[in-house]
């Protein structure tokens, strides 16, 4: 395999580049999207309301469960980005193996918690008991799909790492165009609406994953994988859940906090969940297309602070900063304008639709915060620091948003005073990482220089 997929991050001009890294990466996110977006809209059109609400009332228990391995999975693109800087074949053979190695075992025990945990889980979301059966059925056959999800992601996370995004995009297409067909197949033809949906969408995560894997087997560079050859090397570990838990546990932290506002909205009933379900979808579409950006940058930051080029970390950052909210502008915007007729394509009910609206209105146009988060969050993963964000957000975001639910709420119940409390704690949690990062930064390049006249006086004791 010849190296036409890889991308030189450490040289050359950095805009054109990162675009071309990142669109790729947008299209094959907003695929993945796809997946929940047409079991929304097959379950919205050709099945009942109550089974829209069942897959609607899914996601955040389903995040929880997949959010510690994907802030893993995060950590091996770092770990494999920082050793490709360096030219470091040894740790980037390492890295990999004991990645896909820990994606297995984890993957496993994942999906046997999950399962056993649903039903108490959707007893605490306080689920409407009229749909109860049908989400937790939707739930179980997700959790069968959580091994295949976490070996997709961390393969993923390896070709990012080296740069290439075109693949996965490849990939998801394949994946995403099987997903739709099965799930017509399944409601519209079977009959099965909400279990139909969930295996068509697994089925679809097994295809991905055996993908990807496959492309990383077939490799002729230093990350193909060797399934003979998978091992666990123990510093490779610890820098993986150094990195990658406090990852994870943010994007728990950030479930938790989500399935306790969920909880509350489904207090409106089942037309308001299924109308923030469907806003949610929308938003997903803006989220993808801008957290593109950020995952880009945690692979710009790592490679170039692997070859120990500072300047470029700071001018990755920069640049992805403003991709990111360039992109949260325009389509936010885009979105807001047409708000009545996307809601309307998941679902004609115009009550739904009132209540989706309610919700883009207080999401939509503050998502710059949410570019801005997802940028300056994975720069400082990308040079390694990864609990300082994980602190911020636990106290910025999810904390902040539980105490608005216990104590601010209940003063004002409406749908529109759940929904503020979102932009409110963007705001917190990117002036906290904005700071940190340029401290980080500041560390960095005195680092560098550091470096730098250790080895001129190296070289000098030498000549002389």
């Amino acid at each position: 395999m010849s190296k036409k997929y890889q991308v030189d991050m450490t040289n050359g001009p950095l805009l054109g580049k990162i675009i071309r890294f990142a669109m790729p990466l947008m299209m094959a996110n907003a695929m993945s999207l796809m997946f929940n977006a047409a079991d929304l809209i097959v379950v919205g059109r050709f099945a009942d309301s109550g089974a829209m609400a069942a897959v609607g009332a899914a996601p955040g228990f389903n995040n929880l469960m997949l959010n510690l391995f994907w802030g893993v999975a995060s950590a091996v693109n770092v770990l494999v980005s920082r050793y490709t800087g360096a030219q470091d074949r040894k740790n980037i053979f390492s890295s990999v193996h004991t990645s896909i190695a820990v994606a297995l075992i984890g993957g496993i025990l994942m999906c046997i918690l999950g399962v056993a945990i649903t039903r108490p889980m959707m007893h605490w979301m306080a689920v409407p008991a009229e749909i109860f059966d049908k989400a937790c059925l939707y739930t179980w056959i997700c959790c069968l799909g959580i091994p295949f999800m976490v070996l997709y992601s961390f393969g993923s996370a390896v070709l990012r790492a080296i740069g290439d995004t075109k693949r996965p995009l490849t990939y998801m297409m394949i994946a995403g165009t099987v997903n739709v067909g099965l799930n017509l197949l399944f409601v519209i033809v079977f009959k099965m609406d909400v279990a139909g949906v969930a295996i068509a969408t697994k089925l679809s995560n097994v295809l991905s994953a055996i993908l990807v894997l496959r492309a990383l087997n077939v490799s002729r560079e230093q990350y193909r994988l060797v399934w003979k050859r998978l091992h666990i090397k123990e510093h490779i570990v610890k820098e993986l859940f150094r990195i990658g838990v406090p990852a994870g546990v943010q994007g728990m932290m950030y479930s938790i906090s989500n399935m306790i506002i969920q909880s509350t909205i489904n207090s409106f009933g089942k037309q308001a969940i299924a109308g923030s379900t469907a806003a949610l979808s929308i938003e997903g579409v803006v989220h993808v297309a801008f957290s593109s950006f950020g995952l880009a940058v945690v692979s710009f930051v790592g490679q170039n602070n692997g070859a120990d080029k500072p300047k470029r970390v700071i001018r990755s950052i920069l640049l992805c900063l403003s991709c990111a909210c360039v992109t949260a502008f325009v389509l936010g915007g885009a979105a807001l304008v047409l708000k009545r007729q996307l809601l309307g394509i998941y679902n004609p009910d115009s009550a739904v639709i009132d209540w989706g609206v309610i919700r883009m209105n207080y999401q939509l146009p503050f998502y710059f915060m949410v570019a801005s988060i997802e940028v300056l969050t994975g720069s400082l993963r990308g040079l390694g620091y990864s609990l300082g964000p994980t602190i911020i957000s636990l106290f910025g975001a999810c904390a902040f948003r539980v105490l608005w639910i216990l104590f601010i709420f209940p003063h004002d119940p409406r749908m529109q005073n759940v929904m503020i409390s979102y932009p409110v704690s963007w705001a917190l949690v990117a002036a906290g990482t904005g700071i940190m990062l340029i401290f980080v930064c500041r560390k960095m390049v005195r680092k560098s220089e550091q470096k730098r006249r250790e080895a001129l006086e190296k070289t000098a004791e030498s000549a002389g």
